[in-house]
């Protein structure tokens, strides 16, 4: 069975997408049809632009969300028996198996960005990676802190991410160097994402998600929340809620995926990190990429 995965924030590269416009007639009318929408030249920024502009939410994840998407519909072949995406991926996997249109999956992106912009504008805070520790010891030094800072990516076995305030996340990094973490590293982000810290955000996006029209998936959507599948509107409406202050279940969405009888796992959109985290997850499933310009009809 093939499941079909999209990138989140931190994908995102100078040039992205610009081969697939160039190339992809199919895959152009999407990155068009975003810039009208939008009310902005985002693909000038993404086929043209610096690192740091890349790097402005606003534009970051928007252009991740578009690149994924078109890369998605716009190849042969696409026909996912499952779909997951990671934290912002959720979004594009839900366009690519037609729960949202692309019009108003784009338009909830671009209200997510502002909103979770919003939300790290409020609270000095961070999120930093650890490396070669058992979750469940990363989880009980979160908790062991007064401060704000709890999991907030589960991305493979030893590799998880603390999301909270700047003080919670210094200080949770201290004791998880001493607790023996091959690496325990500040990330270079303006905000707690994936942790009580986004409220405001969660509550701003709820109401967008709740005016917003869901279909039926074709096919089961795993979700970070829970790390699931799930074909039910109201329930991936709900979670879709939920997910910017839960955890992003990568590595238990990725095992049941397996379970379920995923053997191929293609990641639509910029950069390979996803493959490279599934093949940590399952080493024996097969990755690759996905709406590859070599796919364009």
């Amino acid at each position: 069975m093939k499941a079909f995965i999209f990138p989140g924030q931190g994908s995102q590269f100078p040039g992205m997408g610009k081969e697939l416009y160039d190339n992809n007639p199919k895959a152009r009318e999407y990155f068009d049809k975003a810039n009208a929408l939008l009310g902005f030249d985002i693909t000038s920024i993404m086929f043209s632009g610096t690192a740091d502009e890349l790097k402005q939410t606003r534009v970051t994840q928007p252009a991740i969300f578009i690149h994924s998407v078109a890369a998605a519909l716009s190849g042969e072949g696409f026909a996912p028996d499952m779909v997951a995406g990671h934290s912002l991926g959720e979004f594009s996997a839900l366009v690519a198996s037609r729960a949202l249109t692309f019009d108003d999956g784009l338009r909830l992106v671009a209200r997510r960005a502002e909103a979770m912009q919003r939300a790290c504008d409020l609270n000095p805070s961070s999120m930093a990676a650890v490396l070669g520790l058992d979750d469940k010891v990363v989880e009980e030094i979160c908790a062991s802190i007064d401060d704000v800072v709890v999991p907030a990516n589960y991305n493979c076995p030893g590799q998880l991410v603390i999301s909270g305030t700047t003080t919670g996340v210094t200080l949770a990094v201290e004791k998880l160097k001493a607790a023996g973490a091959k690496r325990a590293m500040i990330l270079p982000v303006g905000g707690a994402f994936h942790s009580p810290l986004m409220e405001p955000a969660r509550q701003e996006l709820a109401d967008a998600i709740a005016s917003t029209t869901f279909s039926k998936p074709v096919c089961p959507v795993y979700q970070n929340v829970n790390a699931l599948p799930s074909v039910d509107v109201e329930d991936i409406r709900r979670n879709l809620i939920e997910q910017l202050t839960a955890p992003v279940r990568w590595t238990q969405s990725v095992q049941n995926m397996v379970k379920d009888g995923a053997r191929q796992f293609y990641e639509c959109g910029p950069g390979k990190v996803l493959q490279g985290l599934v093949r940590k997850i399952a080493a024996d499933v097969e990755t690759g990429e996905f709406g590859a310009v070599s796919a364009a009809g």
